[in-house]
């Protein structure tokens, strides 16, 4: 059995469940480090994601949205 670990350090119940969630993490990261698709820069997807907010019904503009 796992030992428990306090919920002040740490927001897994048992070492057991921090270390199966590390594995998984390691999976999705080098899945996605393998992935061949095109990459979009970080920008560029704000940029879009403003301009679909902006075309939307009712959106609410906020200072500063364009940095």
């Amino acid at each position: 059995m796992s030992a428990r670990l306090d919920p002040l350090v740490s927001e897994f119940e048992t070492e057991e469940a921090a270390a199966a969630y590390e594995r998984w993490l390691a999976e999705k990261i080098e899945a996605a480090r393998q992935d061949a698709r095109a990459r979009v820069l970080h920008e560029d997807s704000m940029a879009r994601m403003r301009a679909r907010l902006a075309a939307a019904p009712g959106t609410i503009t906020r200072p500063n949205a364009g940095r």
